[in-house]
């Protein structure tokens, strides 16, 4: 059922408050004019005191991507907010292909917006959302970049267990019923207004979301009125096919923001990710951005325009199946040297997506038995700690990512934390 939604209840006072910036709306003016209109109005450098003409890339299935004079002019110079037009609307059309939004974007509903990577659109979006004491839904065990935006930010986490399957809708369906349905009404009530997942190949679990844990989590949140931050870089890097539908994809509300990032598919340097959710939301989005990073690299957004121009859909998708091929099999090769090192000493699932394996260690704590006798004995893992809430927790859990080993090192890093765990537990004994 559609319901209708007053983003004025979620946006705190500070983002309604920001005004358009009148240079970043010329911008985006002059971007849009005639060969004809003189502009004596922006603050534009001029393109003919830069170094650089053109470039020429070699990509690496033998084929270049060329950037003559004119190209490179727009990719030096400075663009509108939301992002290179052309960019934009080859964006627009992926997301229609994959989450059957085409209706949204042509109602004016839905948007997208390009970012310094995704994790700049998380922080704004939490920037815009949330106030000091609100109660706040974040998914437990959380990637640690979210939680550095939202820890200093006077509010109050509440994590939402997850499992091998994801955020589990029935710890999130009990935490809510501390609440009334018609407190979401309430503007005085501190019933919690977003929740924050990742639903794919979750940093740093591995794990993902089923489809009806996904409309269990979206009834949820039509009944107690959240906004909905859908963070998943690893989207295309599902193991298996078909992929599981996003929860923008079953939105017909306007109440989830979806976070993509091309780090993980294309380039972690470039700095590309995109948000795309309800219009009133990105808006909000942009004026910040207007007023901090101002847009996304116009370079990175040139190169990558034109590289997935050059592939089209089709090609893209076949980039994505070799880059979920290789990793697939980085995974598994994980699997394998855990299975030879760490049977009996720890506990795990297989990842559903993404490069990471979450390992639950039969000792009572891992942080000093990581960050200090591991790296002792040259060895690097995150431990469980750094994703929660509260760091001070002792946690039997470490983060293990198998993105850049090979299957040798892989078995030499489990081999030493094998013998790690052993002499912890000849201590406990």
């Amino acid at each position: 059922m559609k319901m209708t939604m007053n983003y004025a209840r979620f946006l705190n006072k500070i983002s309604q408050a920001r005004q358009p910036s009148p240079i970043r709306v010329l911008t985006a003016i002059l971007q849009q004019s005639p060969p004809s209109m003189i502009s004596m109005a922006g603050g534009m450098p001029n393109v003919g005191t830069f170094p650089i003409e053109s470039a020429s890339f070699k990509l690496v299935d033998g084929s270049s991507l060329e950037m003559d004079s004119k190209l490179m002019k727009q990719a030096l110079q400075y663009c509108p907010t939301p992002g290179v037009p052309d960019l934009i609307k080859w964006l627009k059309g992926l997301q229609e292909k994959q989450h059957n939004i085409a209706d949204q974007f042509s109602a004016g509903h839905t948007d997208l917006l390009v970012t310094n990577g995704s994790q700049d659109g998380i922080c704004k979006a939490f920037e815009a959302l949330v106030s000091p004491g609100d109660n706040v839904l974040i998914e437990t065990p959380s990637y640690p970049g979210t939680l550095a935006v939202v820890k200093p930010m006077d509010c109050k986490l509440i994590p939402v267990q997850s499992d091998s399957c994801g955020l589990n809708p029935n710890d999130l369906s009990n935490i809510m019923s501390k609440w009334s349905p018609s407190d979401a009404q309430d503007d005085k009530s501190d019933i919690p207004k977003v929740l924050y997942l990742i639903p794919n190949g979750g940093n740093p679990t591995g794990h993902g979301l089923t489809m009806e844990r996904k409309k269990e989590i979206y009834s949820l949140a039509q009944k107690y009125n959240l906004i909905v931050l859908e963070d998943d870089p690893y989207f295309y890097l599902q193991f298996s096919k078909p992929y599981v539908s996003s929860l923008l994809s079953m939105d017909v509300d306007g109440r989830v923001v979806r976070f993509d990032s091309f780090s993980k598919l294309i380039s972690s340097g470039m700095r590309i990710g995109t948000v795309t959710g309800p219009k009133p939301v990105l808006d909000r989005i942009s004026l910040h951005m207007q007023a901090s990073v101002m847009h996304a690299s116009s370079l990175s957004q040139v190169v990558l325009c034109r590289i997935l121009e050059q592939w089209g859909y089709e090609g893209f998708d076949q980039h994505v199946d070799k880059v979920t091929d290789f990793y697939r099999q980085k995974k598994d090769q994980c699997i394998r040297a855990a299975d030879k090192h760490l049977k009996g000493l720890a506990e795990w699932s297989e990842p559903s997506g993404g490069m990471f394996l979450w390992l639950k260690l039969s000792v009572p704590d891992t942080y000093e038995l990581i960050t200090v006798k591991a790296r002792e004995r040259e060895v690097l893992f995150v431990p469980g700690s750094a994703f929660t809430m509260d760091d001070t927790h002792p946690s039997q859990h470490v983060r293990a990512s198998y993105s850049t080993c090979s299957e040798e090192q892989m078995n030499t890093a489990f081999e030493r934390l094998a013998g790690l765990i052993r002499e912890e537990q000849m201590k406990g004994s």
